[in-house]
């Protein structure tokens, strides 16, 4: 006798299985691929104790993944997103990274990336209504 069958949508899914399921579909992936070293780096900048500026991703196959980078608004234009770029990258090359690549929605970031020694590598306009999804590469030493 077979289980009796049940679909649930949307907020009859729980959380954890969401979870699971992105989980699983990485796990896949990764087997495919063999060989990942996927770990997660951060930088995060502090003062007096109060976090103002980070960025974390993760690095694997070389590559640094930037998924966040946030500046707190009054921070904003000193130069500070800049700053956790170059920090993040650093590890990265500690790591072994031989390239980075990065997405935005806003196109004076993918300006800022631009200005930083990034290509854009891909848009896709109005991916959001209104906004352009960037794709950016920086190379540091090549794949051959």
């Amino acid at each position: 006798m077979t289980a009796p069958q049940e679909w649930r949508r949307d907020g009859a899914v729980p959380q954890a299985d969401l979870d699971l399921i992105r989980d699983r579909v990485i796990t896949h992936g990764r087997q495919q691929a063999q060989g990942s070293d996927a770990a997660d780096i951060a930088v995060a900048l502090y003062e007096h104790g109060e976090l103002v500026a980070g960025a974390f991703g993760r690095t694997e196959f070389q590559r640094l993944y930037i998924s966040y980078l946030w500046v707190a608004d009054e921070r904003r234009g000193q130069g500070l997103g800049g700053d956790c770029l170059r920090q993040i990258e650093a590890l990265a090359l500690r790591r072994g990274c031989v390239d980075v690549l990065v997405e935005t929605l806003l196109d004076e970031v993918a300006e800022l990336y631009e200005h930083l020694g990034y290509a854009c590598i891909s848009h896709v306009h109005d991916f959001v209504p209104g906004f352009t999804r960037h794709t950016l590469l920086k190379v540091w030493q090549s794949r051959d």
